[in-house]
């Protein structure tokens, strides 16, 4: 897998090139996203091997930061560029993706070896919870412009702020929960971790590998335009199924990878916690970033999105609630995406 992802890096210079020759728009956006796959893997990895040296405290704010930095890339520049509904979209689509598709691959791929899987199903459920929350926070915007038509754009931004650093504070208290208070149900899982780099080449692929991380979603960003035009897919389709899948296309794979080990308690905290970071850190930070732009984001998302992410959560609560899993279940699970992409291309 790593050698895949080594080959990757080779659309890297070849997107840099395709964007100064100027070629096809189309071709771009596909190399830039192969570009992005493996830069994402090696940011994650150069994360967790800081976080060796920096402790677990400053460790879970740096994975909180730099674990979903692509994702956060993309959504800067797609917000600069006024593709907001593109940013919602890769939001929802990092959602329903890591609870459905990553965690359904990952639960089919352990099914397929091992007849049962059991998990810590205690650490599971609080971030199960704290998922339910975020459809929370996400939900009620909604529901306040359904039933407030009279509300002004000042308002809603207001609103957005203060949902936005309430679910901040509840990621926040999660860390402390993680790496303070009940450390005890995660340390078994994830287990000793060794560096296998030095602090200085950690700290140098992490810096390095960000910034080509912020050039390629630029790049990827600018050619989203004349896909939409070319092959007439939504921005709310490219969102939720390919920017989302090329941000998390590391985490599929280490969740996936971790299965086969047998290890579907970390497994299960790379999807799942993956998704809490994007629900919980990620798409509030986007929300106060874009006070910076001319076009603000609000958390108000369509209906369809919405109803989506709620379902997420709802079997993936119903799956993970026994603390073991099977093959049937992943395919469960990845029907459940399938049926929901298939949805989001018909959906105009």
């Amino acid at each position: 897998m790593n050698k895949l992802f080594f080959v990757l890096l080779i659309f890297v210079p070849m997107t840099i090139i395709a964007h100064f020759v100027h070629i096809s728009e189309i071709y771009i956006f596909f190399m830039s996203a192969l570009a992005i796959i493996p830069l994402a893997k090696y940011v994650g990895e150069a994360t967790e091997e800081i976080t060796v040296y920096t402790g677990p405290a400053l460790g879970g704010l740096l994975n909180g930061t730099f674990g979903n930095a692509t994702e956060l890339l993309i959504g800067i520049f797609a917000l600069k560029a006024g593709l907001v509904e593109v940013v919602k979209a890769s939001i929802t689509g990092s959602i329903i993706g890591n609870l459905l598709l990553v965690t359904g691959m990952a639960m089919f791929a352990g099914g397929l070896k091992y007849k049962k899987q059991e998990f810590n199903k205690t650490g599971i459920l609080v971030a199960s919870s704290t998922l339910l929350l975020a459809a929370i926070a996400l939900i009620m915007p909604a529901i306040f412009m359904l039933t407030s038509p009279a509300a002004t754009g000042a308002i809603v931004d207001e609103l957005s702020i203060v949902v936005s650093i309430c679910m901040m504070i509840v990621y926040a208290s999660g860390l402390f929960f993680i790496l303070h208070t009940h450390k005890h149900l995660y340390t078994e899982e994830v287990g000793k971790f060794e560096s296998k780099w030095s602090k200085k080449k950690s700290a140098a692929i992490l810096i390095l590998a960000t910034l080509a991380v912020a050039w390629m979603s630029e790049i990827l960003v600018g050619s989203i335009e004349p896909l939409v035009t070319t092959f007439g897919w939504t921005e709310l389709f490219i969102g939720v199924v390919f920017v989302a899948i090329i941000g998390n296309a590391a985490e599929h794979s280490s969740a996936i990878v971790m299965a086969l080990k047998n290890r579907m308690d970390l497994s299960l905290q790379i999807s799942i916690g993956s998704t809490t970071q994007i629900a919980m850190f990620v798409a509030p930070l986007l929300v106060l970033i874009s006070l910076f732009f001319p076009i603000h984001m609000s958390l108000i998302f369509n209906t369809f999105e919405l109803i989506s992410i709620v379902l997420s959560i709802l079997i993936l609560n119903v799956v993970v609630g026994d603390g073991e899993c099977n093959w049937l279940e992943g395919v469960q699970l990845l029907m459940a995406y399938a049926i929901m992409a298939i949805a989001f291309f018909f959906h105009p």
